[in-house]
């Protein structure tokens, strides 16, 4: 099991925005996509999505619900929650240093 969501390398993007909206909740494939696009402006395709959440779901991150009907939520996992907490906070520190640094002007000002 990754220790975060960047152990994903290039599917990190996906993977934080996914274990963010099921940090919220469970939620099947559609209300994934719907949320997500509410949070951050990105719309995951169908393709991305299922994609990562295999990968999720493989590292143990995500795990599917109970059906319901046709539609199959995915959970977020004590792991899962652990992972992203862990990469939020890593990226905390990168905003904040991004900020202070470019609260002090550079050679791009």
């Amino acid at each position: 099991m990754p220790d975060t969501p960047a152990d994903l390398g290039r599917y990190t993007g996906p993977a934080t925005l996914i274990l963010t909206s099921l940090a919220g909740g469970p939620k099947h494939g559609y209300a994934l996509i719907k949320d997500i696009e509410a949070l951050s402006g990105v719309v995951l395709g169908p393709g991305t999505l299922y994609g990562a959440l295999s990968r999720l779901e493989e590292q143990g991150l995500v795990t599917p619900g109970e059906a319901e009907g046709r539609r199959r939520p995915y959970v977020l996992t004590a792991g899962g929650a652990a992972a992203l907490s862990s990469h939020l906070e890593a990226q905390r520190t990168v905003v904040d240093t991004g900020l202070r640094r470019l609260s002090l002007g550079g050679a791009w000002a």
